[in-house]
């Protein structure tokens, strides 16, 4: 079994010249899969990156990124990296019906990233102009459609010299308690990460592993965990289109069958979705026998959830000790904990009251779990070799074991710092430790996490993790999976509790009353109210997390569930995207004005300043026509 180790990320992809019999295969929408040797990525990469270069682009510029298909996002990615161009992965637009709330998202990120250039394809071009327009440092568009086509004969194809140093990538954070942060990954973060993820946590073998992934690029877990971790230990992928694993779960167990897939992770409502979708006949049919690491990470992990999965799917020959809860953020580069690959499914019961009140995860002693005086928690593992976790409090006081308070991490794969934002990296990155947010605990290196520092919930002065009530909803008939907010407001006496779910129920009341009734079962904790919103109408972030705090806001100011839904084809939805193609067309003609004006500036001749200011406005009038 060969081991690699790379300096950066350029010297990885330079070293695959020749290698032909590995690669990365994506499966089409159509049934054409496309496969690229790390040979073919290799040159495909020179070619893109030659194509950036001739558009004026040098190192250090960054690349905003909007890419749906992986075939183009993975071969554009790696050619701004050839070049030393720093790439910015952006989600797509998810839902026509929220295409004004993306455009204002996308403009916020680029005017913070300062992109030189756009890479999208030609449809998305067609409405992304809208926003693209009012970026001030944006100099154009490149599709991929271009990117494709052979770049200028005269264009640099060279790899660039970077340093451990070296920006590598932003990637902006989803947002799901606080406004999006350009996390600055470097070179060198990178790949301590990498060596992390695939040496250290996975033990990967080149000649023997295939990772198996449906998620999406624009996010740290798919891309540094399927993209660039395996570039940097040559292992072979295979990429579900994303809108194919929402559309039917069970492609993800399909493919992982065929491909004999040894690798892949999901958050934990992947898990919850796949086996509620196991039907007996394809548990039959499959063998996942091969997997040796079914990852689980990027929200709370729910014991239960990993309980019925390993249950369900043993049936398909899955081994118990293949599920791999673990621990990461796109600060700490991707991962921070796993577990071993020879430990079965861990969890920790826990004394809740001694919990809520003191901040002590002290192991129960009653008779099985019982959610009236105990707590589960899944353990994420240790950190991996050369990193460091620690429990803090408030006060910055290092905690022993079983104690609750702040994860702060340490080490090589900790990133740089957010982007232009040296109050917010002296904040989380300041004095040696990256202070994560997340509220846990140690036992014997072993990590827990118990939830988010700004989402917990105070109530009587008991502490509640909303993911404790909200995995309860979840679990009431009606209620849409995985798509249920808790958080409280300010009340008369104290704080008071508020459940939103998502849900298409023809008796609301019904089941409001039973959401109430089965938190308080359960928890003996009184729920204020209940409200249920249309599906897919509360706030998500890119990577598809529910965003409390912005759910929060949104019940206080009355707007709550009127953001739209995820459904296409109505009337409502088709105005949108009509009047962003309208704004696209305006602002493209706009942009290409004041290019011909720059230009004309330069020209001494009146004559040629008039006629080339003449042109420009025909040309905007000509593209606004089009339309109305």
């Amino acid at each position: 079994m060969e081991i690699f180790d790379f300096p950066n990320l350029v010297a990885a992809l330079d070293a695959n010249k020749g290698l032909t019999t590995k690669g990365y295969t994506f499966l089409g929408r159509d049934g054409n899969d496309l496969h690229y040797s790390f040979d073919a990525l290799r040159t495909e990469a020179m070619r893109r990156g030659a194509w950036l270069r001739s558009k004026g682009m040098k190192k250090g510029d960054r690349l905003a990124m909007v890419m749906p298909d992986g075939e183009d996002f993975v071969p554009t990615f790696f050619g701004a990296i050839w070049a030393g161009i720093v790439p910015v992965p952006l989600y797509p637009p998810l839902s026509l019906g929220k295409l004004d709330a993306y455009i204002e998202a996308l403009i916020a990120i680029m005017t913070k990233a300062e992109p030189t250039y756009l890479a999208t394809n030609t449809k998305l071009e067609a409405v992304l102009w809208s926003g693209a327009a009012k970026v001030k440092s944006l100099q154009g568009v490149i599709t991929a459609e271009t990117l494709r086509t052979d770049p200028p004969a005269e264009a640099d194809q060279a790899p660039a010299a970077v340093t451990a140093d070296d920006l590598a990538f932003l990637q902006f954070t989803s947002g799901s308690t606080s406004t999006p942060k350009g996390v600055e990954v470097t070179h060198g973060s990178l790949r301590a990460n990498a060596w992390a993820i695939m040496r250290d946590g996975l033990k990967t073998d080149t000649d023997v592993d295939h990772g198996v992934s449906w998620l999406p690029l624009y996010h740290d877990m798919g891309l540094i965990g399927f993209v660039i971790a395996p570039m940097f230990h040559r292992v072979s992928c295979t990429f579900i289109p994303t809108m194919a694993f929402v559309r039917n779960a069970t492609i993800w167990l399909d493919t992982i069958s065929k491909k004999r897939g040894t690798i892949s992770f999901a958050p934990n409502f992947a898990y919850a979705l796949a086996t509620k979708r196991a039907k007996p006949e394809s548990l039959a049919k499959w063998d996942l026998s091969s997997m040796k690491a079914f990852g689980c990470g990027a929200e709370p992990i729910n014991p239960a959830t990993m309980k019925a999965f390993v249950e369900t799917f043993a049936k398909a020959g899955l081994k118990p000790h293949s599920l791999l809860p673990c621990y990461g953020m796109a600060e700490a580069t991707l991962a921070i904990s796993f577990i071993s690959l020879e430990e079965n499914l861990s969890t920790d019961v826990v004394e809740k009251d001694q919990l809520q009140t003191d901040r002590r995860a002290e192991p129960t002693h009653v008779d099985g779990l019982k959610a009236q005086k105990a707590v589960e928690f899944v353990s994420v593992g240790k950190t991996f070799p050369g990193h460091e976790v620690g429990v803090f409090d408030d006060d910055g006081k290092r905690l022993k074991d079983r104690h609750v308070g702040e994860l702060w991490i340490k080490g090589p794969s900790i990133a740089k710092g957010y982007f232009r934002d040296q109050l917010a990296t002296e904040k989380t990155f300041g004095g040696g430790w990256l202070r994560t947010g997340d509220l846990g605990y140690l036992v014997s290196g072993n990590v827990y996490i118990t939830g988010r520092k700004k989402d917990l919930i105070i109530i009587n002065g008991r502490n509640w993790e909303p993911q404790r009530i909200e995995w309860i909803a979840d679990d009431v008939p009606e209620v849409r999976k995985g798509s249920t907010v808790a958080f409280s407001i300010p009340g008369p006496n104290s704080e008071e509790l508020i459940v939103v779910v998502e849900s298409r129920t023809q008796d609301p009341e019904k089941l409001k009353d039973t959401v109430k009734q089965r938190i308080n079962e359960l928890l003996q904790l009184s729920v204020n109210e209940v409200v249920i919103a249309p599906p897919g109408s509360l706030p998500k972030t890119s990577s598809g997390k529910l965003q409390r705090a912005k759910t929060r806001l949104q019940y206080l100011d009355k707007t709550l569930g009127k953001d739209g839904n995820r459904s296409l084809g109505s009337s409502g939805e088709k105005a949108v995207l009509a009047k962003h193609v309208a704004l696209s067309l305006v602002g493209r003609s706009q942009h290409r004005a004041k290019k011909v004006i720059r230009h004309a500036l330069e020209i001494r001749n009146t004559a040629d300043v008039v006629a080339k200011l003449s042109l420009a406005g025909r040309y905007a009038r000509s593209l606004v026509g089009r339309f109305f």
